[in-house]
């Protein structure tokens, strides 16, 4: 902290947090050294302010059929700045203009689901994540990309053989299933 002239009976304390709580101390000293501290102030809460850090690590993905599942990393509560705590959602389909915004209203709050049957197996989703408090909105995130929920493949793998290598086993294959937006992806194989 800065030193303050020995006449001066009064200082302010600059480049605190928004709605944080401090006490405080006073310390006299000279050239021989520092004395010992008064005791401490009582408790006293900075005033709030609209929150000014967005959430990180936006992600999502995975979910349901005609699900948008979208996943961030909650704001701490010294970076929440006020009573009235929330999270932003915005979102619109890849290339689309128009976004679509939801408001989830929990501190503890890591994730939004949006459902809708219109919403095709794993669609690009464009998306951004904010927050507000009763003193208005902060900023919000930059653009992620999630994609919708996937469905299950709609095709069977193709070339399936089997060939028989002793008494007690069979080798069975067959040809991968490709990756694209119809087919999702393929996480295993079952044979029956």
């Amino acid at each position: 902290p800065e030193v303050v002239n020995g006449r001066t009976h009064k200082a302010t304390v600059i480049d605190l947090s928004p709605w944080v709580e401090y006490e405080f101390r006073v310390v006299a000293s000279n050239s021989v050294g520092i004395g010992e501290p008064s005791r401490p102030s009582a408790l006293l809460k900075t005033k709030a302010a609209v929150p000014v850090v967005t959430p990180t690590n936006i992600s999502g993905g995975g979910g349901s059929r005609s699900e948008l599942v979208i996943t961030w990393e909650p704001v701490p509560e010294e970076l929440q700045n006020g009573e009235g705590f929330g999270y932003i959602i915005m979102f619109r389909p890849l290339g689309s203009t128009i976004w679509t915004k939801a408001v989830v209203a929990s501190v503890e709050a890591n994730k939004y689901v949006y459902r809708n049957e219109s919403i095709t197996p794993l669609s690009p989703f464009e998306v951004k994540v904010g927050v507000y408090n009763n003193e208005g909105e902060g900023t919000l995130s930059s653009i992620s990309i999630v994609y919708s929920g996937e469905d299950e493949p709609q095709i069977a793998p193709a070339g399936a053989s089997a060939l028989s290598i002793s008494a007690a086993e069979v080798e069975v294959s067959w040809q991968p299933i490709a990756w694209n937006r119809h087919t999702g992806r393929v996480l295993g194989y079952e044979v029956r």
